[in-house]
């Protein structure tokens, strides 16, 4: 399990995810047609070091692979790690954006999913579920609760709802390092793993589909889309795990969960 943090170090982390937020809100102001994704990207950039911040993902390696954008942004059949390109958003689409920071050597992780204008019916009940199963897999990670529950509730909304769960792409911990331990996928059994203890702090991030739970991978090595070409939402926020209710560090806006 990842380290129980101090009071200091705490206060850090919400200072990186409120930064984190805060970028999030202004980048997802800019989608529209006719933008690319590449202008997003470096828009992002610009808020970063207007913040004095640092992307946790520019450079970040995988091996021999080293990932080439300042955030993620994945379009509509794409689930994660999507790249900024010359690709022009479009009426209809709905866009994954996922901001990572570095700030004062602590990580702040978040994403949402934006549509743009006038989306199907499907696919808005697709965003609904998803930030309903973060808020229901939020509302239940708290001190002593098995991180199975947590993760169970994630996919038990998404079947609810016809929907199935990414199983290849977790959450996970995170603090000095984007990716700490433990993992947490948006799959799992009631009353398994290990108990949750106040001062952890976890990105809790749903990536729900709306057909097949099937993924491949595109040929730049990163972006990863669903199986079957149908539509993909991915929301995500840092918690921190108290001995009462959890704290949603990535506190943003009126979409932000109750």
């Amino acid at each position: 399990m990842i380290p129980i943090k101090s009071g200091h170090e705490i206060a850090k982390m919400r200072q990186a995810c409120r930064t984190a937020s805060e970028i999030l809100e202004r980048v997802s102001e800019l989608v529209r047609p006719g933008i690319t994704t590449k202008e997003i990207d470096e828009a992002a950039a610009d808020l970063m070091h207007e913040a004095g911040v640092k992307s946790a993902f520019l450079g970040y390696r995988l091996g021999h692979r080293v990932f080439p954008g300042n955030i993620c942004i994945s379009l509509n059949d794409e689930i994660v790690h999507g790249i900024g390109s010359q690709r022009r958003i479009q009426y209809g689409d709905i866009v994954k954006l996922d901001i990572g920071v570095i700030e004062d050597g602590w990580v702040g992780d978040t994403a949402s999913t934006v549509p743009v204008g006038m989306i199907d019916a499907r696919t808005e009940k697709l965003l609904r579920t998803t930030e309903s199963a973060l808020r229901r897999a939020i509302g239940s990670a708290s001190e002593g609760v098995r991180l199975g529950d947590v993760c169970a509730a994630v996919e038990e909304e998404a079947i609810r709802d016809g929907f199935s769960v990414v199983r290849e792409f977790v959450g996970h911990g995170v603090g000095r390092k984007l990716h700490e331990e433990p993992q947490v996928p948006n799959y799992g059994k009631r009353g398994n793993g290990p108990r949750l203890k106040a001062g952890m702090t976890l990105a809790i991030e749903p990536m729900i589909n709306s057909g097949t739970a099937a993924v491949r991978l595109l040929d730049d090595g990163w972006t990863v889309c669903t199986g079957d070409g149908m539509a993909s939402a991915h929301f995500e926020h840092t918690v921190l795990i108290t001995k009462n209710e959890p704290e949603i560090l990535t506190f943003r806006g009126q979409r932000q969960l109750k």
